[in-house]
């Protein structure tokens, strides 16, 4: 607590000394650009990992960066993403899970969960679809295989979720919003962003070069990751998978990813 009060401090004897004017414009209204969607977890922060200002993103936080579908819950995240579309009028929305995350390891073993943390698992069965999903594609792999695949996974389905809100839908139908997934590396700490047109992750600055995004929760042609062949024996390049993933890894995920809009 010493090191917090502390900290207010020197935010108060730096930051706000040199920032009055724009603390002061903020007091009258925010207007971010941004939804930012990601988990609670102590190491991810979103304004730090994309150097973000204040007042730039709007964020949403809780275990395992979920959104439940329309209707499914009344908690805060569904009240959050209409005001940020309707209010706000944010045309940008960011789910970001990431690496060793614990809600997504709580998910792979949810029974376990019911007696420890029941309002865990309440929680977690918000993520039915992506634990469902995984079951029935990966069910050969375990351990922290399947905890990538899972946390990469999640992120697509968590913005399945988000298509079910009568405010997105109506945006999306007019063109006016783009949704993007991303998962961030603690270890390195990388960004990597899901292209659905070519199935793959991939380092997301490329997307500052595209001028016209009118897919919904679309992200640029790769700059590095694992293409998605129609032809399983099409040879894999390691060369060509994201740096975090091996090639087996990229090859599940990418695969499994397209195998499920395929159905």
């Amino acid at each position: 607590m010493k090191k917090l009060i502390r900290g207010h401090e020197n935010f108060r004897e730096t930051f706000v000394s040199e920032h009055r004017e724009l603390l002061e414009e903020l007091s009258h209204s925010q207007k971010p650009r941004v939804l930012f969607i990601t988990c609670s977890d102590s190491r991810v922060d979103p304004n730090l990992i994309t150097q973000a200002g204040i007042g730039e993103l709007f964020v949403i936080r809780n275990a395992g960066n979920l959104i439940p579908p329309f209707g499914a819950a009344n908690g805060g995240e569904g009240a959050a993403v209409e005001y940020a579309i309707a209010a706000l009028n944010i045309e940008q929305i960011i789910v970001c899970g990431h690496s060793h995350c614990g809600a997504m390891k709580g998910l792979l073993q949810l029974g376990k969960l019911e007696e420890q943390m029941p309002l865990v698992y309440d929680w977690l069965r918000h993520a039915d679809a992506t634990l469902r999903l995984v079951k029935d594609n990966y069910s050969q792999y375990s351990g922290d295989q399947l905890l990538e695949v899972t946390i990469a996974e999640n992120v697509l389905t968590q913005i399945e979720n988000l298509k079910t809100y009568p405010v997105v839908r109506s945006k999306i139908y007019q063109g006016k919003l783009n949704i993007y997934a991303w998962v961030y590396h603690i270890e390195t700490g990388e960004l990597l962003a899901y292209d659905p047109e070519t199935h793959q992750y991939a380092a997301p600055q490329s997307q500052i070069t595209r001028t016209s995004n009118k897919l919904v929760s679309t992200a640029p042609p790769a700059m590095c990751g694992l293409p998605y062949y129609e032809d399983d024996s099409a040879p894999l390049q390691a060369s060509d998978v994201a740096p975090w993933l091996s090639v087996e890894q990229a090859e599940r995920i990418y695969r499994g990813s397209a195998a499920s809009k395929r159905r």
